[in-house]
């Protein structure tokens, strides 16, 4: 999920540099929307991973 977020980062910052502002506009709000749920994912997993994880 987080290469998705990169991708779309990617692909914003180069259509804001050749002028496409209203692609560039979304393709960043995908790739902020993509990278909060990759934090919340990772948290969620390293919590588990810290509760769960040692009484098994």
């Amino acid at each position: 999920m987080l290469r998705w977020a990169v991708i779309f980062l990617i692909v914003a910052l180069i259509a804001g540099a050749l002028g496409f502002w209203g692609i560039m506009g979304t393709a960043a709000a995908i790739a902020k929307v993509l990278f909060f749920i990759f934090i919340a994912f990772f948290l969620l997993m390293l919590l588990l991973g810290l509760f769960v994880g040692s009484k098994v």
